[in-house]
């Protein structure tokens, strides 16, 4: 036993026994000792551990080594099947266990649990109620044999039942055991009842981690990255024929094309799912803490490094590192990279252990890494090594087409971001944002979109909405600098139109909706070019 036993005061104990015979206050100490180590080394079994398990058997052992109790057995109601199995025993054969059950009500055990009360067996040779099911007692004079089995009960709720064999003597106190084993059982179900406590945390755990996995994976699974446009086609048919596989794979593309979004995609639907899923941009880092980033490092290996420290690697062992602007990798963990690439293995940085892991490398860069490996800061061994499966994600400007569904989807996302109710952009907008040659790409046109929302006050974007980037000729490119008067006649036209769209080409609901005459509206319909039979069903 580790620890101290407490010790009983002596003089405390000898005020309550005076006039005791001296052999029998020396049995009665020696009792109380025994009781108050017992429960002290039961009290540290089941504060050790959480798996009741490991420490049932262990409760029975200190039984029978420290109390001579024999054939020690911890019986529990099974809620499925309704039935009282053995969960743990002491001095039996797992054949003898596997015999052990009953139903409540049933012999001395299920009467134990269907009546909450503890009963005591001096004889069992002499007891009807007593089944003796285990036959583990087969080779012993069962005259000589006395059981005592108290409930094991959380409340009024009675879990199971602690049992035990003694040996018969007149001279036992049955109540004294009795009260001890009470106590006991009542420790088994305050375990019992944290390990339930643990369990239902950890299911709870458990199925919030899934929930959150199938959350990521539908967020980033193919039909959240938009697009129809038949280049976007081709990505998709790529990311669906290699997300499946371990291969390597470098997406390349202009800054804000939407490659953090591919590494995702394939991830997210990889058989590596459930798995880590770490980025890096190893373009945010200085060269000196990119290498221990990447492949961790021992304590005191560098100025600072007052701890070891797991790296990307590690970490994402099982999984897949997504390395976004590899092209900005200086040249030394280039090389550790190639590394990992062909063994699979690695040392941390100050280390002699090799690690070995199991990690997909999935890798985006902006640069043109062909013209790096000419200008020799980009090595072509580990440029083919990255380059194994390729995906070229096309800049906005070359797929027109999805433009106004990446503007739709903005809209909408940033309408529950924001709290706001925009219902549609308007013609001139749209053909604003058509027009523009969006050197930002993808992710100019969200930050375009998510400040038209803002700014707007009538549910519709308007083209004075977007930013003016967008506007000014100087700036975008695409549109032509307007006179006042122009300008005037553009809004005007947009306010118009917005018009018709809304009462379906009907000039005089037009009018209304714009609060003015119908003769008005006519006469700017002519002056402008409208065509209202245009916006008809």
């Amino acid at each position: 036993m580790n620890g101290v036993v407490p010790i009983i005061p002596i003089r405390a104990v000898a005020k309550k026994t005076q006039g005791f015979p001296p052999d029998k206050l020396v049995i009665s100490l020696e009792r109380k000792l025994k009781e108050f180590t017992v429960l002290y080394e039961i009290s540290q079994l089941i504060g050790s551990s959480f798996d009741c398990q490991e420490f049932f058997s262990n409760i029975l052992y200190t039984f029978h080594a420290r109390l001579g109790m024999n054939r020690g057995t911890i019986t529990l109601l099974n809620p499925m099947t309704g039935e009282l199995e053995i969960r743990a025993a002491h001095g039996m054969t797992e054949e003898e266990i596997g015999r052990g059950k009953y139903l409540v009500g049933e012999g001395i055990t299920g009467k134990v649990v269907e009546t909450g009360e503890p009963m005591v067996v001096p004889q069992i040779e002499k007891e009807l109620l007593f089944l003796n099911r285990t036959q583990s007692r087969e080779n012993l004079t069962k005259s000589d044999i006395s059981f005592i089995c108290v409930p094991i009960k959380n409340g009024s709720n009675v879990l199971g039942a602690l049992s035990v064999d003694r040996l018969f003597s007149e001279e036992i106190a049955f109540e004294e055991d009795v009260r001890l084993l009470s106590i006991i059982a009542s420790m088994i179900a305050q375990g019992l009842k944290i390990q339930q406590m643990v369990q239902d945390e950890k299911k709870q755990l458990l199925s919030e981690n899934i929930t959150l996995k199938e959350k990521l994976k539908e967020r980033y699974s193919l039909y959240n990255i938009v697009g129809t446009s038949n280049k976007m086609t081709e990505v998709f048919q790529m990311i669906e024929r290699i997300a499946n596989t371990d291969v390597t794979v470098l997406i390349r593309g202009e800054s804000g094309t939407g490659k953090e979004l591919v590494a995702n995609a394939i991830h997210f639907n990889s058989s590596r799912a459930l798995k880590p899923f770490l980025k890096l941009n190893c373009a945010v880092l200085p060269d000196t803490l990119i290498e221990s980033e990447l492949f961790g490092h021992e304590k005191g290996a560098f100025t600072g490094a007052t701890e070891q420290r797991m790296g990307r690697f590690e970490r994402a062992d099982g999984g897949t590192l997504f390395l976004d602007e590899i092209g900005t990798l200086n040249l030394t963990a280039q090389a550790k990279l190639l590394r990992v690439l062909q063994e699979r293995e690695f040392e941390r940085i100050g280390g002699t252990r090799t690690l070995r892991v199991d990690v997909r490398i999935i890798a985006a860069t902006s640069k043109d890494l062909e013209r790096s490996i000419e200008e020799g800061t980009f090595r072509e061994d580990l440029y083919y090594r990255l380059n194994v499966f390729p995906i070229f994600m096309p800049p906005l400007r070359e797929r027109k087409t999805d433009i106004l569904l990446l503007a739709d989807y903005f809209v909408e996302k940033f309408n529950q971001k924001h709290k706001k109710d925009v219902r549609r952009i308007s013609t001139p907008a749209i053909d604003m944002l058509i027009q523009y040659h969006w050197p930002g790409n993808v992710r100019e046109l969200e930050n375009s979109i998510e400040r038209a929302v803002l700014f707007c006050t009538d549910r519709v974007i308007h083209s004075y909405h977007l930013p003016p980037t967008l506007q000014t000729g100087e700036r975008s490119g695409t549109i032509p600098s307007l006179s006042f008067e122009e300008a005037m006649q553009s809004y005007e036209k947009e306010l118009i139109i917005d018009a018709l769209k809304n009462s379906r080409g009907n000039m005089a609901e037009a009018a209304r909706l714009l609060n003015t005459t119908e003769r008005i509206v006519s006469y700017s319909v002519k002056k402008l070019q409208i065509n209202p039979k245009s916006y008809r069903p």
